[in-house]
């Protein structure tokens, strides 16, 4: 682990983008896990962006302030490498906090191209993107970004406890329709996508390949890393993670919680099994602070995404 001498507000005085320094977790100003608030690129491996979008949600909303929740919740875990990982992610990375999307919310039909454009803006300059939601929506202009960079379609890593596949042929703007988008419009390759955690009904898989909540509980983390495996392949893989995934014992803030979802440990346990998959973008959504009980959602949250930044540093040609 790298570390420099303790002191503050790292979010703006940090001089370099490696490493993880000691700082108060209760003072400073708050920035994903300490990390600079730039927009300079230079260098950058990977962008943290924050999508401040909820009114996609179909049941409770608040979600918008998921991502300003997130990074304050981590400045808690910002002070060390994440317990059990073989090497600290931002020594291997140089990753930056680049803010927030910006789109004019009295404006519904554009926000889609604006979260677009945000995320294009990024990857476009060779940095990969973590995004921090705001509702699942959020998932489908994303993914339609990383298509024009990496081509198409996509493998999709899903856990949720929704299949987010509801048909709908007008195009609504809806935080349960947006795979059902980017599967018919040929951005991701259902037949190599695994969808894990759901425990809601939807007869019409799409050709998705389901390892349901129950199918989980009942066959354990190492069988789920293996089927989910030999599901990716070495196809390039977009990462969404609802964190209503989890059973809301362990995140009760988020629009449309359902009980038996899986536990902090089984997907954190998933995704670390996970090393060496072909992982070109992710985010973590739909936590909504104002359900959450003493942050508990956005540690979980803060965790995942760490998650997947180790993942992201263990890719392929790292």
């Amino acid at each position: 682990m790298t570390t420099r001498k303790a002191s503050g507000d790292n979010a703006i005085t940090r001089q370099s983008l490696y490493g993880t320094t000691p700082e108060p977790t209760y003072a400073g100003i708050t920035s994903f896990m300490r990390r600079k608030y730039t927009r300079d690129l230079t260098g950058v491996d990977v962008a943290v962006t924050g999508v401040p979008f909820d009114t996609a949600t179909t049941n409770r909303p608040g979600a918008r302030l998921g991502p300003r929740a997130i990074r304050n919740a981590s400045t808690i875990m910002a002070w060390e490498k994440m317990y059990g990982m073989e090497f600290d992610p931002f020594d291997k990375l140089a990753v930056i906090d680049y803010g927030d999307c910006y789109f004019d919310h009295g404006r519904p039909q554009e926000v889609p191209d604006a979260i677009e454009a945000h995320a294009w803006g990024i990857i476009s300059q060779g940095p990969g993107l973590l995004t921090l939601g705001g509702d699942h929506f959020i998932a489908y202009p994303l993914i339609k970004a990383h298509v024009r960079k990496h081509g198409g379609p996509l493998s999709l890593l899903h856990f949720d406890a929704h299949s987010d596949t509801w048909a709908d042929e007008e195009g609504r703007i809806d935080h349960g329709t947006m795979f059902y988008f980017a599967a018919k419009q040929g951005l991701l390759d259902p037949a190599t996508s695994a969808q894990i955690g759901l425990r809601t009904s939807n007869p019409d898989t799409m050709g998705f390949n389901v390892l349901d909540a129950p199918w989980v509980h009942a066959n354990g983390i190492d069988a789920t890393i293996k089927q989910t495996r030999r599901i990716l392949g070495d196809k390039p893989v977009y990462l969404s993670f609802d964190i209503d995934c989890l059973d809301p014992s362990y995140a009760p803030g988020t629009g449309t919680p359902v009980c038996g979802g899986l536990t902090s440990h089984q997907a954190i346990q998933i995704l670390r099994g996970l090393q060496g998959i072909n992982i070109v973008g992710m985010d973590i959504v739909e936590v909504a602070p104002a359900y959450d009980v003493a942050e508990i959602t956005s540690l979980a949250a803060t965790q995942l995404a760490m998650e997947m930044l180790y993942l992201y540093a263990n890719r392929p040609g790292q």
